[in-house]
């Protein structure tokens, strides 16, 4: 089953994850500064954990999909940095500790660990392509929020979404709904949690 049938499989699910509140206030500017902060935080926790998951990925993937891997590996290091640099700029401490959704999803990371490596690359790309629609969906964004909106919309990133979709094909799935649903819940649970930041 290609894993893009997933998205209408569960058409309700995947909806709450990519056209959240939290992404309509980014996109007509109600969102309030510190809301998006606590997000902002968080997700530069979330990344650091997303780098340990793919780096630990590449390592047991098949050899078709290393090449998409690495390069994403690669990108995770920098964006880390892009995220140092926003957090310098709005004077932000990623050293805060994880909330209670972060913390959840680095768990959830940490249990796909053990997973086959299909399910694990369905996983991967659930991540990464409910980032690429929800931020799509929220554009062009406020202009408080633009440049953010920009970034993680950029065609680079929508290539490397097709190329993991490519990669979990390949790699042949076996219960990718489970896997798929589990990511999606954490996913709208990350958005919850900076909306109740408000």
């Amino acid at each position: 089953m290609p894993v893009a049938e997933l998205l209408q499989r569960h058409a309700a699910v995947w909806r709450r994850a990519v056209c959240h509140p939290f992404l309509d206030a980014v996109r007509d500017g109600t969102l309030p500064a510190a809301a998006f902060d606590t997000w902002l935080v968080q997700d530069a926790r979330f990344v650091a954990d997303l780098l340990r998951f793919q780096a630990r990925l590449l390592a047991r993937a098949p050899r078709q999909a290393q090449s998409v891997l690495a390069g994403s590996v690669t990108a995770l290091v920098e964006e880390l940095g892009w995220f140092e640099q926003q957090a310098a700029a709005r004077s932000l401490d990623l050293a805060a500790p994880a909330l209670p959704a972060t913390a959840g999803y680095a768990e959830l990371l940490d249990r796909l660990d053990s997973v086959d490596v299909p399910n694990a690359l369905v996983a991967l790309w659930t991540i990464e392509r409910t980032y690429l629609d929800a931020w799509s969906g929220a554009r062009p964004g406020a202009p408080e929020y633009r440049e953010f909106v920009e970034h993680w919309t950029v065609p680079v990133f929508a290539e490397y979404v097709a190329g993991l979709e490519v990669a979990a094909d390949r790699a042949g799935p076996v219960d990718a709904d489970a896997v798929f649903l589990e990511v999606v819940a954490a996913e709208i649970a990350f958005w919850e949690m900076a909306v109740e930041a408000r």
